[in-house]
């Protein structure tokens, strides 16, 4: 099973699971995880190839879909679940695929379309690939080798939530040869079939150019109850950027 941490205690309601994004761990929601933890139990997870979970050969939205239906069938059998960028293209197709398992939707900046951002985040796998990682000791030290390939410190301290200097050698907690080979995959949408009668929320970032105004005949032909809404000021990190505004967000449909 997926490496899960835990916030809160269970109790009548649900548990709300929340599913990270491309090169993310559930340590990257642990703030707001704990927040919306006040009157629920909340599982951040590691996705396979990702953080402190199982490292696999492929790393398709299908098996995505099946790695968080056996954790919700661990802690109860239904789940609110919240999901960002590739990890919303997994709650989707878990909504479609088994929707008995999801009561409410969250899906953060994404859309159930292909996006043609492949350069961009194959750049990102080719720069943490390829960074020198021999005698690192020191986070500022790979952030200093790693500013020539990926010039924004924003994205820099992203990434390097996921490289573990405590390992010897260092090594990063990302599967990035299968990553980088199942790039085409993760930015495409499966098309996976079916309708999800429950509520959903799409909330996207007013800077973000991951959900137009163009994408929403596909999210309303799948998801015919979809609300949305705009976090104004943040990007495609939304949740990073805006915290609090997409809390209360989240928090105020979830209830």
């Amino acid at each position: 099973m997926l490496h899960t941490v835990l916030h809160g205690s269970a109790t009548e309601q649900p548990p709300l699971l929340i599913v990270h994004g491309l090169y993310g761990s559930a340590r990257n929601w642990g703030v707001i995880a704990k927040r919306l933890s006040a009157d629920r139990e909340v599982i951040a997870v590691d996705q396979r190839n990702h953080g402190e979970s199982k490292w696999t050969a492929t790393h398709s939205y299908a098996e995505m879909a099946a790695d968080l239906a056996e954790v919700i069938a661990a802690h109860g059998g239904q789940a609110d679940v919240l999901g960002h960028s590739m990890g919303g293209k997994a709650a989707m197709v878990l909504a479609l695929s088994q929707p008995a398992l999801v009561r409410r939707l969250v899906v953060a900046d994404m859309a159930p379309v292909s996006y043609g951002h492949g350069a961009a985040h194959g750049a990102l796998q080719r720069a943490m690939a390829g960074l020198d990682l021999s005698g690192l000791t020191l986070r500022s030290q790979a952030d200093q080798r790693l500013a020539e390939a990926i010039p924004d410190p924003s994205t820099r301290a992203f990434l390097l939530q996921s490289l573990d200097l405590k390992a010897d050698p260092p090594r990063w907690k990302l599967n990035l040869e299968v990553l980088g080979a199942e790039m085409d995959a993760i930015l495409d949408w499966p098309g996976t079939p079916g309708v999800f009668e429950g509520p959903a929320l799409f909330v996207h970032g007013a800077l973000s150019n991951y959900v137009k105004p163009e994408h929403e005949p596909a999210i309303r032909a799948q998801f015919p109850r979809a609300e949305f809404a705009v976090i104004e000021g943040a990007g495609h990190w939304l949740h990073a950027e805006r915290p609090r505004d997409f809390e209360a967000v989240v928090a105020d449909f979830l209830t």
